[in-house]
């Protein structure tokens, strides 16, 4: 009987949860919770070997970890944080895409040069689509008709038709590609590399090159300057990307393709997420094992939260 109605005062008990930030810390096979609103660490949990890639379902039920030394992609609750099942993920996923109908996950397979697409509802595998060596990054078009695979040594953006599950297009970037996003509204594909010091912006319809970013910041060897992560604001007007080793997220002026300032964050930038409204990012820096929230209006950090040892991956939870 008191078990019963602990269990109906729980249940009626008005939600006091504030939103979360989740981050992978690499070299301590955890993940660092942290409220939005207090900026502080509310919640430590485990996970597999070096979990890198993190994202949520679509309708944020689950939340999906690549564990990628320990080869397989983790499905949490992310209310109890306990792992639920494991997806058939390939060798070393890195990085992954969730597809538009929240049911396929495209998982870039970086020491079998492979891209495996996983029905996270069956958990089969429904394809394996060869790609170029070291595939990193991968991102999905808004409709889902097209996913992108970055091969870090072939040093191509692998175009990929989701029907037929097969390469339709292969595009040239610049040395180590690690992350790729579409625009919005699909017309646009850009794709960092991280050696190269650039990201190239792709047309989503004819696949051809429009642009071509450059960052220069002074006092710093252009050999550190090495793209990586990057976010657009949800008008696309305005990307903010992670340059790893020069401690410092360039702010990119997306219509003109002109890098309009530098912000100052932690040591070895990787990745980055917005909170609910985007008037704050996170960057995962992983050197200093810390957090940097960024004030998005005056472009300021405003707080470091330490987490775990090498931060890397970031994605935002709504709690209601």
């Amino acid at each position: 009987m008191i078990r019963t109605t602990l269990a109906l005062l729980v249940l009626s008990a008005p939600a006091a949860f504030a939103d979360e930030m989740w981050i992978t810390n690499e070299r301590d096979d955890t993940i660092s919770v942290i409220d939005t609103q207090t900026l502080e660490v509310t919640r430590t949990i485990p996970t597999g070997a070096r979990p890198r890639g993190i994202i949520f379902s679509h309708d944020h039920k689950v939340v999906y970890i690549c564990a990628s030394d320990s080869d397989t992609v983790q499905v949490m609750d992310p209310d109890t944080g306990e792992v639920l099942h494991e997806l058939p993920s390939g060798e070393d996923p890195e990085q992954f895409a969730l597809h538009p109908d929240n049911r396929h996950l495209y998982i870039a397979n970086e020491d079998d040069a492979i891209s495996t697409v996983v029905d996270v509802e069956t958990r089969t595998v429904v394809a394996q689509i060869s790609v170029g060596i070291e595939p990193e990054g991968m991102a999905v078009s808004p409709d889902g008709k097209i996913a992108i695979t970055t091969s870090e040594t072939t040093n191509m953006a692998h175009w990929i038709d989701t029907e037929t599950q097969k390469i339709f297009a292969n595009t040239l970037v610049d040395s180590r590609p690690r992350h790729a996003e579409f625009t919005s509204d699909g017309a646009e594909l850009w794709v960092s590399s991280e050696i190269g010091g650039t990201v190239t912006v792709f047309d989503g319809a004819t696949q051809t090159e429009k642009a071509k970013i450059t960052f220069d910041l002074p006092n710093i060897h252009p050999d550190r300057i090495q793209p990586v992560g990057f976010e657009f604001t949800p008008d696309d007007a305005i990307a903010f990307v992670a340059l790893g080793p020069a401690n410092h997220v360039a702010v990119v002026n997306m219509a003109s393709y002109e890098v309009e300032e530098y912000i100052l964050v932690g040591r070895r930038v990787w990745h980055m997420a917005f909170n609910r409204d985007h008037s704050q990012l996170f960057t995962t820096n992983g050197i200093s094992g810390d957090v940097t929230v960024i004030d998005v209006a005056s472009r300021k950090p405003v707080k470091s939260i330490k987490v775990g040892r090498f931060p890397w991956g970031a994605a935002f939870r709504p709690t209601n």
